[in-house]
């Protein structure tokens, strides 16, 4: 079988080095795995960097006399963030994909079942791979700054080089389904390193500035025997609550549409026989048999073409003007004081670290809005994320006044007040009449028309839409509205702050609901529309599952609110009537003050029965098609009207803003690999090879 290959892989290779260390009878053999560039590109495994890290073990096996011990750690900053998937277009066919499964677990197995003691000594970010080579060594030391998790299960794919055997007999099943599954469910989140100490992942935990040495000196402890390494017995009778817990979460994130995830479970599953002999090897095996068929995966593809998107796209905002155009922006205004604008300031005292003044129309609100604020801050506090003195300047910066004059000497003013035109209108006029010539206005407006908002200022050209998504500290998108006027260092200011405040920056046009609302509200409204027709709601709720959506279309509806939703729909019909309605039932929902058409888990609120009344209900598969029809037809409409500089930016937004999945890649992905697009559209949305196999 032919050797497989990465074409461009940048090679991470193993460097062996044999160090004479006091108190050690003989040679401690330190393997540094480097792929030679600076910590902007961390060490992943392709087949050259596997086969350096094979080489380098042969050398060691070679050595005469035989080392007592064997290391491995990291360049500076990086220990290894897993699999070079970049290499993964490269494989074609499944022979392929297998051998690059099965070379993983033969190379790292070396290292579990040496004859000598091996550690690994993790310097920095162990993702993935990373993590599991440092699984296979019998001791492990963790930088204090260091972050490990296995991402895989986000992507669409799963530990596939020991992970899934070798953690829950480690640590237990519960916490490992946690790291592997839960965790990479939960937008990839990673553990710290002192969480993974006291988990078992690490047995010890030491200080980044001499880790090495430490590690080498805790090393020698543990050869010599005056270091001891306790690790508690696997509860055995704690696996089959813990994969129900799985299951569980699986199908509430993913609706089990998730091959990856799916796949996981069952290798954890799995792994209750332990990892000696014959039980690891079948262990491997059979996640050789799930990484095999899940790189050869549509899934997979679309997953890398959605990690591309976040990681490079979101760092290059298209259509973004010249970054040195930028006003500094050293105070900023915030119109309104309720739960989105405290929010708001919440999030710019703490990035932009400037004073932010909030204004409102009385003074209860005023006072509440800056509560909250300082609130939020001494939680941080309590967490350990603030010290007293960052903390009391934070507060300080945050400030109240009933009156507009506070906002003379600011650089930026932001409006998150009531969703009315007039309302609005009247606020910006009051604020020019205060601000000086230069300073950038913005409104939160998630639908509104940012050019009619800035209509009858004297300087429309310094009004932009910066359209934050709730909840604003977590959603990582914002859509930056060039209104008609909307000049471009307004527009490079709106940039600069959106990435001071660490978020993704696309620009849209200033068209109807922009990008994600848009979608969102066709996609919404045609469900509710099959509602109106008949179908029973439990049917049209769970129609969208196969799409393993992070919510089903209610929830969604409970999510955003329905007096929300009812202005966005109402502004929609407005602009597009023969796409957008306004359905019944939500108006309904709004006039009884209703957050949910559930007054209970799967049962309807007895106040809204009747909604589903209708005398042509359609099934599942019919609401789902009619549902992912429209938003092909919408997105085909949005990029004729030039919403967006690509179909790109609108993946962007709905993996950002609306939590789609990863491995469904955005959505154009998903509406071309099913012929959707083409059914559609009479094309698709991205080229052929792009987010699936190749034709």
């Amino acid at each position: 079988m032919t050797t497989a290959v990465f074409e461009n892989e940048v090679v991470t290779a193993a460097k062996v080095r044999y160090l004479a260390l006091p108190g050690l009878s003989g040679e401690f053999a330190l393997i540094t795995i480097d792929n030679g560039h600076d910590h902007t590109r961390p060490s992943t495994f392709g087949p050259g960097g596997l086969a350096s890290l094979d080489a380098a073990l042969d050398e060691i096996a070679a050595r005469s006399p035989a080392p007592v011990a064997i290391g491995v750690t990291g360049k500076p900053f990086i220990f290894a963030v897993g699999a070079d998937l970049s290499g993964v277009p490269s494989v074609t066919d499944a022979a392929t994909a297998r051998q690059i499964a099965e070379t993983g677990h033969r190379v790292f197995r070396r290292l579990k079942d040496s004859t000598v003691p091996t550690f690994a000594f993790v310097n920095g970010v162990a993702l993935g791979g990373g993590l599991e080579l440092a699984l296979h060594c019998r001791y492990r030391t963790l930088a204090s700054t260091a972050m490990v998790a296995f991402p895989e299960v986000f992507l669409g794919l799963v530990p596939g080089w020991g992970g899934t055997q070798l953690l829950p007999n480690l640590i237990g099943i519960d916490p490992a389904v946690t790291v592997i599954v839960e965790n990479a469910l939960a937008q990839n989140t990673m553990t710290p390193a002192p969480k993974a100490a006291k988990l078992g992942i690490a047995d010890a935990v030491l200080e980044p500035a001499d880790f090495l040495e430490r590690s080498l000196e805790w090393a020698v402890g543990v050869l010599d025997g005056s270091v001891t390494v306790d690790r508690p017995e696997v509860d055995r009778s704690a696996w089959d609550d813990a994969i129900a817990r799985a299951r569980q979460v699986v199908a509430a994130r993913t609706r089990n549409a998730s091959p990856g995830a799916v796949r996981a479970v069952d290798l954890l599953d799995l792994a209750r026989a332990g990892v000696e002999g014959e039980a690891f090897t079948a262990g491997t095996a059979a996640e050789d048999d799930a990484l095999t068929d899940l790189l050869m995966s549509d899934p997979l593809r679309a997953s890398l073409y959605s990690f591309d998107l976040v990681n490079k796209r979101a760092k290059r905002p298209a259509g973004a003007p010249d970054k040195s155009l930028a006003r500094k922006v050293g105070k900023v205004g915030v119109v309104g004081a309720g739960l989105m604008a405290s929010q708001l300031a919440m999030l710019l005292v703490r990035q932009l670290k400037v004073p932010v003044v909030l204004t409102d129309i009385d003074q209860a609100r005023v006072d509440k809005g800056v509560a909250y604020v300082h609130g939020e801050l001494d939680k941080l506090a309590q967490r350990g994320r603030l010290n007293q003195d960052k903390l009391n300047q934070l507060k300080g910066l945050v400030t109240g006044s009933l009156s507009k004059d506070v906002f003379a000497d600011a650089d930026l003013v932001i409006e998150a007040v009531f969703e009315e035109m007039s309302v609005k209108q009247q606020v910006f006029a009051e604020v020019e009449a205060v601000v000086s010539d230069t300073c950038v206005l913005a409104t939160n407006t998630s639908a509104l028309s940012v050019t009619e908002m800035a209509s009858k200022l004297e300087h429309p050209e310094r009004v932009v839409g910066l359209h934050f998504f709730n909840p604003v500290a977590v959603l990582p998108l914002l859509e930056v509205v060039r209104a008609e006027q909307t000049d471009d260092a307004t527009l490079a200011t709106a940039f600069a702050v959106g990435r001071s405040l660490k978020k993704s920056c696309v620009l849209v046009a200033d068209a109807p609901a922009f990008v994600v609302n848009r979608l969102l509200t066709r996609f919404l409204g045609e469900v509710t529309a099959s509602v109106e027709q008949g179908t029973p709601v439990a049917v049209a709720d769970r129609a969208l599952d196969p799409l393993g959506l992070p919510m089903t279309p209610f929830e969604l509806l409970t999510l955003v609110g329905p007096p929300v939703a009812l202005h966005v729909a109402e502004r929609m019909h407005e602009a597009f009537p023969d796409r957008f309605s306004v359905g019944e039932g939500l108006r309904r929902m709004v006039e009884l003050g209703k957050s949910s058409v559930y007054s209970e888990p799967g049962i309807v609120d007895p106040e809204l029965e009747g909604i589903d009344a209708g005398d042509s209900p359609l099934t599942e598969d019919e609401v789902r098609e009619r549902a992912v029809e429209a938003l092909a037809q919408e997105i085909r409409l949005m990029l004729d009207e030039g919403v967006v500089q690509a179909v790109q930016d609108i993946d962007l937004c709905m993996l950002l803003g609306a939590g789609w999945p990863f491995w469904l890649g955005g959505i154009s992905a998903h509406l071309d690999r099913t012929g959707v697009a083409e059914k559609v559209t009479g094309e698709r949305f991205l080229p052929t090879g792009v987010a699936s196999l190749p034709a």
